[in-house]
């Protein structure tokens, strides 16, 4: 690999960031480690040195920005010898946007650190006792995986400082992702990896489309603008749904912008639209038009058929999905005799998979609109022995809830990346299911939430999954066993 091309893609770390009275240049630095949030790690004067653009086993020259008593953040300046584990990004934009911070590092090398980021979760900060951990199970698709983005629309381009420095304007109506660490800055983004071509066509084509005819797009900090939020969904059945995010009501510029998207791409199979004038980008607590075809899209895993509205939640990587529940279900051990309770049912994609297996399967959730999906999912999949109820975990999962339900004998929990609330762990705990089977998108917030109640249960297995590639992020199962 040779050092000119990897430098052309590494640069520009060294410019989004200018000198201060703090900055400090250090030199030769050996990379060994990497962060859970993707930079590269050395050490100096007992000091560590978290540098952006680094990975294990380069040796670099870097820029410290910022200064702590134990560690120096810095930029990647140049590299003096490249990793043999560094790879050339495939994405022009990487850099400067946050969404893949891996691409320069192999897949294969991707998948080991992100094992040790579990065991570190676990065991070196959580300090919980495992028996090991059984092999990561890498992603087939590493390229247009995902099911589901969302793109920022806004008034202003973000700019590099050198763009800045070159004199382009900012002032040009863009359609990408925000900017790490800023809600008021998008990039622009012309062609994304990260799902089916078909969604850069789409998005560069409303894009022209809203130009053209003279659409106001939205001004994150004065709250104005008439094109907001576009949000795409893809299922591997090839059902697509489009919802567009309006701040502003107005009925002859939705009608054209929407007529024309659907004439212009006619497999998109339910096309819908948001109206939404609040100070955040959230859509649960707002109603959905529909414009064309259907209100939701079905997705397939095996012989299962899963209805995904516009509030559902769905795995991102449907084919990951699969593999991710199937190690679920296999560490439930279920036998037909269980009454099992899925907290953070969403669309009841854990529920209905397993209840072949199962008793009866309660799903709880806090989207009443995810909660139907899960219900008419189990009806269309002729699934008989569910029950979903919609409402806060906290609030529902009481000791009259059990009195009247049953007591569990499995418990499988599949919550947000903050994790659990307290009290909720506490009474899963005391409910005192056999097994518990806990399913993390953030290895550390599990660790924290198992160690709550690791004197009742003692973890038996773990199996990370990666469902992200080129991201920091990776799924984890961890079985729980009564003590």
């Amino acid at each position: 690999m040779r050092l000119s091309s990897l430098i052309q893609h590494i640069s520009l770390f060294s410019r989004l960031m200018g000198k201060t009275e703090e900055s400090l240049d250090l030199n030769s630095l050996v990379v060994t480690d990497i962060s859970d949030n993707g930079e590269g790690l050395a050490r100096i004067d007992n000091r560590v040195v978290f540098i952006k653009g680094a990975v294990p086993g380069d040796v670099v020259n870097a820029h410290v920005y910022k200064k702590q008593k134990k560690f120096f953040q810095a930029n990647l300046e140049s590299i003096i010898t490249p990793s043999p584990d560094r790879v050339i990004p495939f994405c022009t934009h990487f850099g400067v946007c946050g969404g893949c911070k891996w691409q320069h590092l192999s897949y294969e090398k991707q998948v080991e650190f992100k094992q040790k980021h579990v065991y570190d979760a676990l065991v070196r900060i959580g300090k919980l006792e495992i028996p090991g951990i059984e092999p990561i199970l890498g992603s087939v698709r590493i390229k247009n995986y995902r099911n589901r983005l969302d793109f920022s629309c806004a008034d202003k381009k973000w700019l590099t400082k050198q763009e800045l420095q070159s004199g382009l304007p900012m002032k040009e109506d863009v359609i990408g992702f925000h900017v790490p660490g800023r809600f008021d800055k998008v990039l622009s983004i012309e062609n994304c990896h990260l799902m089916d071509e078909r969604v850069n066509l789409i998005r560069n084509e409303i894009r022209s489309f809203a130009v053209k005819n003279k659409f106001s797009f939205f001004d994150p900090v004065n709250q104005t603008g008439f094109l907001r939020d576009i949000i795409f969904r893809h299922t591997s059945t090839d059902e697509w749904m489009l919802i567009v995010v309006f701040r502003e009501e107005k009925a002859a510029e939705i009608e054209l912008l929407m007529n024309h998207i659907i004439t212009r791409f006619p497999f998109i199979t339910s096309l819908l639209y948001i109206i939404n004038h609040k100070r955040n980008d959230t859509i649960f607590d707002l109603p959905v038009n529909l414009y064309s075809g259907k209100d939701h899209i079905t997705e397939k895993m095996g012989d299962l058929k899963f209805k995904i509205s516009a509030k559902s939640f769905y795995q991102t990587n449907s084919y990951q999905a699969w593999e991710l529940y199937k190690v679920a279900a296999r560490f439930a051990g279920l036998s037909e005799t269980e009454l099992v309770y899925d907290l953070y049912t969403g669309t009841g994609t854990i529920a209905n998979f397993i209840a072949s297996r199962s008793k009866h399967v309660i799903g709880i959730d806090n989207v009443p609109d995810a909660i139907e999906d899960a219900k008419e999912n189990s009806l269309n999949n002729g699934i008989k022995n569910t029950t979903f109820i919609a409402g806060d975990l906290k609030a529902t999962l009481t000791n009259e809830f059990v009195a009247k339900h049953g007591t569990p004998d499995v418990i499988i929990t599949d919550p947000p990346r903050s994790g659990m609330h307290p009290d909720t762990v506490t009474k899963m705990a005391e409910f005192s299911p056999r097994r518990i089977v806990y399913v993390s998108c953030n290895p550390s917030t599990q660790a924290r939430d198992i160690a709550m109640i690791s004197d009742k249960y003692r973890i038996t297995r773990v199996q990370p999954v990666d469902m992200f590639p080129h991201t920091t992020h990776v799924e984890n199962v961890v079985l729980l066993e009564k003590k």
